[in-house]
C-alpha cells in the first residue's frame, strides 16, 4: 500500500479533519536522535564493547568514559543528498546517533582503548581491582 494510500485510508478512519503525519515528514526527524546497537561482553579482567558504525569517520566519532559508564556520540553523513520522494526505500539511519551503556563493574579510564577497523567499534575497558573485605578483629581494653 503506497504512503498516500495508507494516508487516505487514516483520514477516512480519523476523520477529514485530522492532521495525519507521514513518516517521511521533517518534523518528526528533526530533533530526532539514533540510538547505536552494541554488544558488550567481559572477560576476567576487562569489559568489551563493540558497535557497528560503518560510514562514519573516526573525526565524527565521540567516545567518553567514567568509571561507570560509555557514552558513544557520533554523526553518520550522506555523502550525496537525495530527494525523499525518489527513495524506494530508506531503511538506513543518517545523522546523529548516540548511546549510553552503564557499566557492571568500575574500570580503569586511563588505560581504556577505542579502535575502529572494518566499520566496527572496539573498545576495551580494563577493570578496575576489585576492593577487597577486611576482617577487623576486635579489642578489648
Amino acid at each position: 500500500m503506497a504512503k498516500s494510500s495508507i494516508a487516505k485510508f487514516a483520514k477516512k478512519l480519523l476523520g477529514e479533519d485530522e492532521e495525519i503525519l507521514e513518516p517521511d515528514q521533517e518534523e518528526w526527524t528533526e530533533s530526532y536522535e539514533g540510538q547505536l546497537a552494541i554488544d558488550v561482553y567481559q572477560t576476567d579482567d576487562k569489559i568489551v564493547i563493540k558497535a557497528p558504525i560503518a560510514g562514519v569517520k573516526p573525526e565524527d566519532l565521540e567516545v567518553t568514559v567514567s568509571d561507570d559508564a560509555v557514552t558513544i556520540k557520533g554523526e553518520r553523513k550522506e555523502e550525496k543528498k537525495v530527494e525523499k520522494e525518489n527513495y524506494l526505500v530508506q531503511e538506513c539511519y543518517w545523522g546523529a546517533f548516540s548511546r549510553t551503556y552503564i557499566l557492571p563493574t568500575p574500570v580503569i579510564t586511563e588505560k581504556a582503548q577505542a579502535t575502529l577497523k572494518d566499520g566496527i567499534l572496539t573498545i576495551t575497558l580494563p577493570k578496575a581491582e576489585k576492593t577487597k573485605t577486611k576482617v577487623l578483629k576486635i579489642k578489648t581494653d
